[in-house]
């Protein structure tokens, strides 16, 4: 497959380095002392990491249309129909291009139960696509949709490109699954992620490609579901990298995530971001903690903080990511209160687990939010927190080699480290409204998260456009 020859170089140099470092393992058991042992093992690791982090880099090749061979199309136009649909069976489609027009006039309809999708399977029925070429210019015409639990839709090695208003490309709810791998996906209007969830959300499983937004509010990811991504490249061009909802979670997997917010889809929040993590209260996804979780991979961020959390509790876990701000005036983590939820009971709560992680910004605690930053495997924090004084709870907890350089005096309620872990390169450190004695082990505790998110306020969405009426995810009316 042509867009898979960069992973095949990838792991052909990977494969590479293992072979030398069993090689210097045998080595190492023919005479060699067990410091040079040591050492020996700790170069092969490093050139191992390396090269696992140079087939990371790789971006994915994107497909266009004309690398597609097409027998036959499928058209539709009437509003609110599909092009295919499975319902209750399994349909299989290959090398097939479907062109969707038409509007749907329900956005309630489109975005939970699937009216107007191009390609649409329901009621346990299964989608197995491959060699697709998926066009929409409907306003609510997503592209591959699945509806329902038990409900299933497989597509590989496909283009996808959406154009209308409220279109995403990949789009699951009610309990479906979709399992989508090497696909270019391009979304370019409003509220149209290119993977999508909305009301019951589901199990999204992607591998491979290259997903692109570029409208406002039109994440790459919006999760109201439990999305993992694997080997892909993930661009928006206006909006978030990924936003979370509710109790639900992204995992990405040597990802390359490309985020600039630069324009707002609502009020709500003055700021830009890479990811948000929020309860909008619209009832589209259930109250709880979310998680965010990054293994390896990249995120580039142009504009705005790297993560926004607010009116919800959250798990975050990074481990060996790099991740950059472009934006010097961003914060790696702000926790704060916005326009969702009830004023007052509307912060962020935040544990970060950072696991060989380098993190390079600083982070914001609001007086109504909480932190608990876990930095273990000899992670490194460059930054400060909360530097303009104390404000909410924060605890800080240091092991396994890890260090924390202070860029900024830092105000946090309390710390366990050991005597070597805190370099306060010239800054003062609070704890507890106690200065920190460089060169001293403490022992602190964690803070214990209150309810998981507030009721109350207006239910806009910043990523996918106006709220929905309220409620838990019903079975489509008859």
């Amino acid at each position: 497959m042509k867009n898979n020859k960069h992973l095949i170089k990838a792991g052909a140099a990977l494969l590479a380095v293992l072979m030398t470092a069993g090689a210097a393992g045998c080595a190492a058991n023919n005479g060699v002392s067990t410091a040079d042992e040591s050492s020996t093992t700790a170069a092969s690791q490093a050139a191992t990491d390396a090269a696992v982090q140079t087939a990371t880099q790789t971006e994915v090749k994107a497909l266009s249309e004309g690398d597609i061979t097409v027998n036959e199309t499928i058209e539709n136009s009437a509003g609110g129909e599909h092009a295919i649909l499975a319902d209750g069976e399994t349909v299989t489609y290959k090398n097939t291009k479907v062109v969707k027009t038409g509007d749907s006039d329900s956005g309630d309809e489109a975005d939970f139960y699937g009216d107007n999708a191009a390609l649409f399977a329901t009621n346990g029925g299964t989608l197995d696509l491959s060699d697709m070429v998926i066009k929409t210019d409907g306003t609510h015409a997503n592209a591959v949709f699945s509806y329902g639990s038990g409900t299933t839709v497989n597509i590989s090695n496909s283009y996808i490109e959406t154009s209308g208003n409220c279109s995403g490309g990949l789009m699951t709810t009610g309990g479906g699954t979709m399992n989508a791998k090497d696909l270019t996906v391009t979304t370019s209007g409003n509220s149209s992620a290119a993977i999508r969830s909305d009301r019951g959300g589901g199990d999204v499983n992607v591998s491979g490609g290259n997903y692109t937004t570029s409208g406002t509010g039109s994440p790459v990811i919006y999760s109201t579901a439990d999305i993992t991504v694997d080997d892909a490249t993930l661009t928006s061009t206006a909006s978030q990298g990924v936003v979370v909802e509710g109790k639900n979670s992204v995992t990405l997997n040597n990802v390359t995530l490309n985020a600039d917010n630069n324009k707002k889809n609502s009020d709500k929040s003055s700021r830009y971001q890479a990811v948000m993590i929020y309860q909008s209260m619209s009832g589209d996804a259930a109250q709880g903690t979310s998680s965010f979780t990054m293994n390896g991979g990249t995120l580039t961020n142009a504009n705005g903080d790297i993560f926004f959390v607010n009116n919800t509790a959250t798990d975050i876990s990074l481990t060996g990511a790099d991740i950059v701000n472009n934006d010097t005036d961003g914060v790696f983590l702000r926790a704060a209160a916005a326009g969702w939820g009830s004023d007052g009971s509307n912060g962020g709560q935040v544990n970060l687990n950072a696991s060989k992680q380098t993190i390079n910004g600083d982070m914001i605690v609001d007086d109504i939010s909480v932190l608990n930053l876990y930095l273990k495997d000899k992670s490194s924090f460059n930054g400060a927190i909360n530097s303009d004084g104390s404000a909410g709870e924060v605890y800080v907890e240091l092991n396994g080699g890890s260090k924390w350089t202070l860029t900024a005096d830092s105000y946090i309620s309390s710390l366990t480290c050991d005597a070597d872990s805190i370099d306060l390169n010239g800054h003062t450190l609070y704890v507890g409204g106690v200065a920190y004695t460089a060169g001293t082990a403490s022992t602190g505790s964690a803070v214990e998260f209150t309810t998981s998110s507030s009721g109350g306020g207006a239910p806009d969405k910043p990523g996918e456009g106006g709220g929905h009426s309220g409620g838990t995810p019903p079975a489509k009316p008859e």
